[in-house]
């Protein structure tokens, strides 16, 4: 395991890293999750296998440290990953980021521009959402006030959550977990989409192939964003069919 400080105050940002080639291939989880947890059967899968490979936590989250002065928006969680990156050596990256994870690689991107060769991007957030009671997600986290989410709702969104999102969500600080989803409902300014669509790098976004066309995947298409459907999956595309996110992954990576 490897660990960079990333704040003034001293909190550090904890990866796996797998021995390769460079350029370096960085793996960045979304909300509630790890992507030790997430991505390492694919990372070593022989189609993507053989590349440096960080497999990062953000702050807050899995491995890292969980400081509650931190205010999690996604401009700050770039912010931290870069000074991880920067640390590591990891610049001109390959990132491959999926849900909260992919909106913070396309702020990394935007903001960084010399840390990102290549996006792909795995159902992530490009919108904002309104917040929603009782919906999943971090819809559902964002309806909560901060006091009540940690005060009770953080309970009643484990019961929502799930068993399997869970094993990682609960690993999660509680304010992360809470900011973070607020701000991924909330956006940027500009959009995530619209950073997106300015990006002058190799795009990938990759989507389950049951949800249907991805809204804006024309605008998408036609500023050079491969939009991607894979087959038998949800939103975990890694893990609901790892064979078919590996092919296409390799397949948008060159690999």
């Amino acid at each position: 395991m490897r660990d960079a400080v990333v704040t003034s105050e001293g909190d550090r940002i904890r990866w796996v890293e797998l021995p390769g080639q460079e350029p370096p291939r960085v793996y960045v989880h979304g909300l509630g999750a790890s992507s030790p947890a997430y991505f390492t059967e694919v990372a070593v899968d022989a189609r993507l296998a053989g590349r440096r490979s960080l497999l990062v936590d953000l702050l807050g989250h899995g491995l890292s440290d969980r400081p509650e002065h931190f205010d999690y928006t996604l401009d700050s969680h770039a912010d931290a990953l870069a000074e991880a990156l920067t640390a590591a050596g990891a610049s001109g990256a390959e990132l491959v980021a999926h849900s909260m994870g992919g909106s913070v690689a396309v702020v990394l991107a935007s903001r960084y521009p010399r840390l990102v060769s290549r996006l792909v991007l795995v159902d992530a957030n490009l919108d904002p959402l309104p917040p929603t009671p009782g919906a999943g997600g971090s819809a559902g986290v964002a309806a909560y006030s901060e006091r009540d989410f940690l005060a009770g709702g953080w309970a009643e969104f484990r019961e929502s959550a799930g068993e399997h999102w869970w094993a990682t969500a609960r690993l999660t600080g509680r304010e992360a977990l809470y900011r973070s989803a607020v701000h991924l409902a909330r956006g940027t300014t500009p959009t995530v989409r619209e950073l997106l669509l300015g990006l002058p790098i190799p795009r990938t976004y990759l989507l389950p192939e049951t949800d249907g066309p991805l809204p804006g995947a024309d605008a998408l298409t036609a500023a050079g964003v491969r939009v991607v459907p894979v087959p038998d999956c949800g939103h975990n595309i890694m893990l609901d069919n790892p064979g078919a996110f590996t092919e296409a992954t390799a397949a948008a990576l060159g690999s």
